[in-house]
C-alpha cells in the first residue's frame, strides 16, 4: 500500500479525495463524515479544503459530462421524470445558465442541478468555475466550523 500512496498519512488525504468525489456523482453518499475525520488527523485546514474541494468538484464536473453526453428525453426517462419537471429544469437553466453550478454543493438537489447543467448544455467554464467556488465554500465553512469547535 505504501508504494502505491505513500505514507499512511497521505492514504487519509486520498480517501477524503475519493469521498469527497463520490458524494459529488449520482451517488448517495456523504463526504462530511470523512472530512470531520480527517480534521482529526495531522493534515492543515488548507490541505483539507484542497483534497475534498478537489474531489468534489471533478465528481460535480464528472456529473456534468454525463449530462453533457445525454439526450434531455433519455436522461429524464432514465432519472424517470415527469416531461413537466424536465421542462422546468430546462427553463431554469436557461434562465440562470451557469449561475446555478454555484448550488452543486447543495445536498440532495445539488447533483440533479449539475446534471441538468450537462444536459441542456450550459457553457462548461462558468460552470467548472462557479461550481469550484460553490464547493470550496462549502467546504471552508465545514472546516471552519470543525476547528472552531475544537478551541
Amino acid at each position: 500500500m505504501e508504494a502505491v500512496f505513500g505514507d499512511l498519512s497521505s492514504a487519509g488525504l486520498w480517501g477524503l479525495f475519493l469521498a469527497s468525489f463520490l458524494a459529488a456523482t449520482v451517488l448517495p453518499f456523504s463526504s462530511e463524515a470523512v472530512l470531520a475525520a480527517a480534521a482529526l488527523g495531522p493534515w492543515s485546514a488548507s490541505t483539507l479544503l484542497v483534497m475534498a474541494s478537489a474531489g468534489n468538484w471533478l465528481g460535480g464536473l464528472s456529473t456534468f459530462g454525463l449530462g453533457w453526453l445525454g439526450k434531455p428525453a433519455s436522461i429524464a426517462r432514465w432519472l424517470r421524470m415527469d416531461p413537466n419537471k424536465a421542462l422546468r429544469w430546462q427553463s431554469a437553466v436557461q434562465r440562470r445558465g451557469a449561475w446555478l453550478a454555484l448550488l452543486c454543493w447543495v445536498p440532495v438537489i445539488g447533483d440533479p442541478i449539475a446534471l441538468a447543467l450537462g444536459v441542456f448544455k450550459a457553457k462548461p467554464i462558468p460552470v467548472a468555475i462557479l461550481m469550484l467556488l460553490g464547493k470550496a465554500a462549502r467546504y471552508a465553512v465545514v472546516i471552519w466550523a470543525m476547528r472552531v469547535g475544537k478551541d
